[in-house]
């Protein structure tokens, strides 16, 4: 059993960790993107930060200028000031930002149209009257970096730090690879040989990326030693099931590498080795691929999956396609993308929510948009149109809100399975999406994560790009889908130490057997780290993990996956009903982060989260559960309203040394500190601690199974009989320069009747 059942305790067999991590439910579970030393070097020291607010200041003080003015000043401004995180955070891999203010540089986020070949991408050339998928661009590439981009990113490097920081880290990344020896086969059971399809994905993109910007053949070779190597007889079975199509994520992702390799380099292969690597990606890829479509047991996916299986299946095969239109006799290809484009367009688009929120888990939105921005740019670069995949769905241009919503400062509120590694996957999606969609925040706002280093960036990223994303972005927003149901509270985009709070409601059915029985489940930040948090995913080779979301599912029996294992409250120590059908109430004073990275927030600034919880359980009258900021985001009140006739328990998972007693605990992270606090307490009511471990009455795990082991997290329960009680949990972040007398102690208030200024003293 390889790195599935080491992600969800932050670590992996076979990646060099950058520092220990102590929380299972890090965000970032193993590898957003596995990086090498090469990019750690650069990311998570110093950055090229330059602090020039003085002359930054200036040049805004004069009258703003328009058109080719304005986007030769921005492009002046950022030479100035360089990236604007000064490094990234070791833990949550999270930019670091200055405590500054700089009103030129961190200004509304928008886009400088330029026709200045230093500045911004000259136009593409090729624009069909009547795209048709099956009518490709003649020039080399067509898959996603097209041949006038390469002549004018050279350029473009020299005049944008983030190309130039990029560019040198993807070089970093491709020498650390280099001297590694090809990817080993390796069949994780039934998850297949995915992790070696991304890991080969994730060398082929830097090894042709490095190669096209130097045409040093040492780069060319390489690369084809490692396709040679994955379909060698050493490389699993021999025949079509080479790439292992029973899992045909595997599939896609090895035709998506060797689409890749095939174009980007298809003017430096020899005819022999383009000839095995179109044979090959026939043989292993698109042949079996179109079989998919008619066969149920390698095809499931193309039927009524709105998920990352449906986008990563069918971007594969549409990349492979395109690739080798034209040079191949048999019209393979053409069927292909008669099946591809109509597939997504019925099934991956819709995994967009409509408010943007992915179907499945915050970390299978990184597998999901990637295999679809994939798609759809390479058709756009290829023949000219991305047929629907943009627009048929709406919604997609919000999926960048949900992502950076879902994104806290102790890293994401990774509600559900985290998924496996995700080597070449990242969340730079958000780049395409921003630049085709005109969401420029989107493209500001990853610039900056620790995975945007990586080829795709250079392409999808639109250098004319200005301004801050905090910039007029609200601290607050809630996402109102039936299915979904959450919201995100904060009191700053920019400071590390912000306080943060997200919480969700929702279906419990209808998310791809990848969530959680977590209604009413959430997570804390503040100082730095997380308080409250997620354990992730269990062992995907569980028996019956994946086998179904009904109620009597096996899945339901393992701990991470049952409510106890969430930070919600339990009735009778029993499941929550998948038949839940919350609904949610909420309000926010609508505070927004301005130019500066420092927010002096307003006393009066607020936020709150209501879910009604009954229908998520059984022996319930009434369940009203609320969640709010209180004194101006610095402190948080957590109350639930309930009335059972079984026994409650409220539950909350922590990484945290707890100090209980009686009705408060007082939880410490290092040299950080958070006061929790019963108010009005119940008859009876106290703070206890446990280990995150299944009840010994629980229900039995299928034979031979075990839960996967919580190192390291405690959690904190409070208890009460049956009965009918409002039980009221106050937060205190014990912050710098804060008395105790600047804490405040907030009125009784029922859930029912919360408002923005029902708490205010």
């Amino acid at each position: 059993m390889a790195d599935y059942a080491n992600e969800t305790s932050g670590l992996t067999t076979s990646r060099p960790k950058t520092r220990s991590r102590k929380w299972l439910w890090i965000g970032i579970p193993v590898a957003v993107v596995v990086i090498l030393a090469a990019v750690l070097g650069g990311v998570l020291g110093s950055r090229a930060h330059k602090n020039n607010n003085n002359s930054s200041s200036a040049a805004a003080a004069g009258s703003s200028p328009t058109g080719e003015a304005a986007a030769s000043q921005a492009a002046s401004i950022k030479e100035a000031v360089g990236l604007f995180p000064t490094a990234t955070d070791s833990q949550y891999l999270l930019p670091l930002y200055p405590s500054t203010t700089n009103t030129a540089a961190f200004t509304t986020p928008t886009f400088h149209e330029s026709n200045n070949a230093a500045l911004a991408w000259p136009k593409d050339s090729f624009q069909p009257s009547n795209p048709k998928p099956t009518s490709v661009r003649q020039d080399r590439p067509r898959l996603i970096a097209p041949s006038y981009k390469w002549a004018a990113l050279p350029q473009l490097i020299q005049s944008d730090p983030y190309l130039k920081f990029w560019n040198d880290t993807i070089f970093g990344n491709a020498t650390a690879y280099f001297g590694l020896q090809p990817v080993q086969y390796h069949m994780d059971g039934s998850s297949g040989i995915l992790d070696n399809a991304r890991e080969i994905k994730m060398r082929v993109k830097a090894f042709a990326y490095v190669y096209r910007m130097t045409n040093d053949t040492k780069w060319l070779d390489r690369a084809y030693s490692e396709l040679q190597n994955a379909v060698s007889d050493s490389f699993g079975p021999s025949g079509q099931d080479k790439w292992n199509p029973t899992h045909f994520l595997d599939t896609a992702e090895f035709t998506a590498a060797f689409a890749i390799a095939y174009d980007w380099l298809h003017d430096a292969w020899s005819d022999d080795q383009k000839s095995m690597i179109l044979s090959s990606m026939k043989t292993y890829g698109l042949e079996v691929g179109l079989n998919a479509f008619s066969n149920s047991s390698t095809g499931w996916w193309a039927n009524n999956i709105e998920g990352n299986w449906n986008c990563v299946c069918n971007s594969g095969l549409t990349m492979g396609a395109l690739a080798i239109l034209g040079d191949d006799n048999d019209d393979l290809a053409q069927q292909i993308l008669g099946k591809t484009i109509p597939n997504a367009l019925e099934n991956c688009i819709w995994a967009v929510s409509s408010d943007g929120t992915w179907a499945e888990t915050a970390n299978y939105w990184y597998f999901g948009t990637t295999g679809l921005a994939e798609m759809t740019a390479s058709l756009m670069t290829a023949t000219g149109s991305d047929y629907g995949l943009l627009h048929n769905n709406p919604n997609l241009n919000l999926t960048g809100l949900y992502h950076m919503f879902v994104t806290g400062p102790g890293s994401l509120f990774a509600y559900g399975d985290h998924g496996p590694n995700k080597f070449s996957t990242t969340a730079n999606s958000i780049l395409f999406w921003g630049d085709v969609l005109n969401r420029p925040e989107y493209v500001l706002f990853q610039r900056d994560q620790h995975d945007a280093p990586e080829p795709w960036s250079m392409f999808w990223y639109d250098p004319t790009v200005a301004g801050a994303f905090w910039d007029g972005m609200p601290l607050d927003h809630f996402f109102d889908n039936s299915t979904d149901q959450w919201g995100a509270m904060r009191s700053s985009w920019t400071d590390e130490d912000a306080l943060y709070v997200a919480i969700k409601a929702g279906t419990l059915q209808g998310h791809q057997t990848h969530n959680d029985l977590d209604v009413g489940d959430f997570v804390l930040d503040a100082l730095g780290t997380r308080w409250a948090g997620e354990l992730g995913s269990g062992d995907y080779l569980s028996t019956g993990y994946f086998s179904s979301d009904a109620q009597d599912s096996q899945r339901w029996l393992y701990y991470r996956k049952r409510t106890e294992g969430q930070n919600t409250v339990l009735v009778n120590k029993a499941n929550q009903l998948v038949t839940a059908q919350p609904t949610v109430n909420h309000d926010s004073s609508g505070t927004q982060q301005g130019s500066s990275t420092v927010l002096d927030v307003p006393k009066d600034s607020t936020a709150f989260f209501t879910i009604d919880m009954k229908s998520a359980y059984d022996n319930v009258n009434s369940f009203k559960r609320g969640i709010r900021m209180l004194n101006g985001r610095r402190q948080v009140l957590l109350q639930d309203d309930i009335d059972a006739s079984g026994d409650i328990m409220w539950r909350m998972h922590t990484n945290a040394t707890v100090d209980a007693s009686g009705t408060s605990a007082t939880l410490t992270i290092g040299d950080k500190k958070l006061q929790m606090t019963i108010l009005n307490p119940p008859d009876g009511a106290s703070i206890t601690t446990g280990d995150a471990v299944r009840f010994s009455d629980d229900p039995p795990l299928p034979d031979g199974q075990s839960d996967q082991p919580n190192p390291g997290v405690t959690v904190v329960m409070i208890s009460l009989p049956a009965g009918k009680f409002s039980l009221q949990v106050l937060f205190n972040p014990q912050w710098d320069g804060m008395s105790s007398s600047d804490f405040v102690t907030p009125p009784s208030v029922p859930v029912d009747n919360w408002t923005l200024t029902s708490h205010d003293s």
